[in-house]
């Protein structure tokens, strides 16, 4: 069986997404968190990971240390990782890829933080021009493909990439168009996103960094967390 290492379900963005795809497709796995650390998240982390960081999925002898490297190893032996249909498959790549090196404005503003609501002090030209193209990009292939899930009728590794975002739209109050906002909503009804967030809620333990990093972008007026 698969081991995945994952952080704290509150804060570990880069964590949810091979634990949706792996949840969300029943592809079995034993879950290992390992808390974010006030002292040395990188030493903590390089027990089990060469990078340091998280998520890592271990196989017997074989470890991958990255959330779109561990994607492609599990879509040898799962087909249902990626669309089958070669041109979906190519727009989730690329819609995969660019969630994983891009958006960084949204991702310094609107840290993944799922307990909270936050009012944003203002909205950016960079943090703007993110939303814009998330709003293009789902939009896209939301009409292209016909939806409910970004390539058509069944979640692939696309939407697992794509779940924090969804997580952080709910945090933020960020404003879509109206199909971006559907997508968010059916997203918020899975099983899997269900779970990740009454987890998250549970979380007594609170990173010093990701809350001073909600308090400069703005305002929380509301906290969902088990105190």
């Amino acid at each position: 069986m698969y081991t995945l290492y994952i952080a704290n379900k509150n804060y570990s963005s880069w964590s949810l997404r091979p634990w949706i795809l792996m949840t969300e497709l029943q592809i079995p796995f034993e879950e290992k968190l390992v808390p974010f650390s006030e002292k040395n998240n990188w030493l903590n982390f390089r027990n089990f990971s060469p990078s340091g960081k998280v998520p890592c999925l271990v196989d017997n002898d074989v470890t991958i240390w990255d959330s779109l490297a561990i994607t492609e190893y599990l879509a040898e032996n799962h087909p249902d990782i990626w669309p089958s249909e070669r041109k979906k498959r190519a727009w989730a790549r690329c819609a995969a890829a660019e969630m994983h090196s891009g958006f960084n404005e949204l991702r310094t503003v609107c840290g993944m933080n799922i307990g909270v609501r936050i009012k944003l002090h203002d909205i950016s030209s960079l943090l703007k021009k993110d939303l814009d193209r998330i709003n293009e990009l789902w939009s896209g292939g939301l009409n292209m493909f016909g939806g409910p899930y970004l390539t058509g009728k069944a979640f692939t590794a696309v939407d697992a990439f794509f779940a924090p975002v969804v997580f952080r739209m709910q945090s933020f109050g960020l404003q879509l168009n109206r199909l971006s906002e559907s997508y968010c909503s059916h997203m918020m009804t899975l099983a899997g996103m269900i779970q990740w967030q009454e987890y998250a809620l549970q979380e007594v333990w609170r990173d010093l960094g990701h809350e001073e990093e909600a308090a400069q972008f703005g305002e929380i007026i509301a906290d969902y967390r088990r105190m």
